[in-house]
C-alpha cells in the first residue's frame, strides 16, 4: 500500500532537543559544521588496460565476443568513483593469446608510470602468469627478503613467499591485476566489483604485485584460477612458486 502524500506532508518530524533549542541561524551553522567533509585527495592511480573478458562486447548477430573499446570510463562513472586516475590502453587482447612480448610491454608501462599505485585490467585465464612475469621483471632478487618483512608487517600474517616490491632502479609501486569472469556488458558481470576491489587494494597494500579477484587479494606467487569452479584461490603448499 502506497502512503497518501497529503498525510505524509502533515507529519511533523521533531528535532533533537539540543537542536530545537537553537535559534534558526544556529541550526543552519550546526548543519553546515556537521556535514561530512570530503576525504583528503587520494594519490593518483594508473589503470593499464590490456583487454580480457573485462572489456569484451557481445556481437548479437553471430554470438561472438569481440573487442571494440574499453568500458572502463563507464564503469568508473557507474561506480561513482572520485579517485584521480589515468587510464592507458596498452592492448585489447584475450589473455590466452598474450605473449611474453605483450607482458614485457606491460612491465615497461609499470616501470615508467609516474604513479605509485597501478591497476591492470587483464584476462583471467593467464592473469597469474602475467603477475609472476611482472614480479620477476620489476623486482631484483636481493629485495625479495625485504619485501617479505614489509608484507608481513602490513598484513599481520607470516608468509613463506612474500610479494616482492615492484622495485628496480628506485621504483616502489603497488601493482594489482584484476579482471572479470563475465563481460561487463552482460549486466551480471563481476567486473565492476573486481575493479572497485582492485582500486581499494592498490591504495592499501604495500608495494608488490598482486591479483585481486572475488573480493580477495593474492600475492603473485600464491594464486591460481580454479577453472573447475571459476574462482581464484591460493596455491597448495606443494604447488607454491619457488
Amino acid at each position: 500500500m502506497v502512503p497518501d502524500r497529503k498525510l505524509l506532508s502533515n507529519i511533523e518530524f521533531p528535532l533533537r532537543p539540543e537542536i530545537a533549542a537553537m535559534p534558526t541561524k544556529s541550526i543552519a551553522t550546526f548543519a553546515t559544521s556537521t556535514t561530512p567533509k570530503i576525504a583528503p585527495k587520494s594519490a593518483p592511480i594508473a589503470i593499464l588496460i590490456t583487454g580480457g573478458t573485462f572489456d569484451k562486447t557481445y556481437n548479437e548477430l553471430n554470438g561472438e565476443l569481440f573487442f571494440k573499446k574499453s568500458h572502463l570510463q563507464e564503469m568508473l562513472t557507474l561506480g561513482r568513483s572520485l579517485l584521480p586516475v589515468r587510464a592507458e590502453t596498452l592492448m585489447m587482447k584475450d589473455s590466452l593469446l598474450m605473449t611474453d612480448s605483450d607482458r614485457a610491454l606491460i612491465a615497461k608501462a609499470c616501470k615508467t608510470a609516474k604513479e605509485k599505485h597501478i591497476v591492470i585490467t587483464h584476462g583471467t585465464d593467464t592473469m597469474e602468469e602475467t603477475a609472476r612475469y611482472l614480479a620477476h621483471a620489476l623486482c631484483t632478487q636481493e629485495k625479495k627478503s625485504a619485501a617479505k618483512k614489509v608484507v608481513a608487517a602490513a598484513t599481520g600474517k607470516a608468509t613463506d613467499k612474500a610479494s616482492p616490491r615492484a622495485s628496480d632502479n628506485g621504483l616502489n609501486k603497488t601493482i594489482i591485476l584484476t579482471g572479470a569472469m563475465v563481460p561487463y556488458k552482460f549486466g551480471s558481470s563481476d567486473g565492476l566489483f573486481n575493479l572497485g576491489s582492485a582500486l581499494a587494494y592498490a591504495q592499501l597494500l604495500p608495494p608488490g604485485v598482486y591479483v585481486a579477484m572475488n573480493g580477495r587479494w593474492f600475492e603473485w606467487d600464491n594464486v591460481r584460477k580454479n577453472k573447475k569452479i571459476g574462482y581464484f584461490e591460493e596455491l597448495k603448499k606443494a604447488d607454491k612458486i619457488t
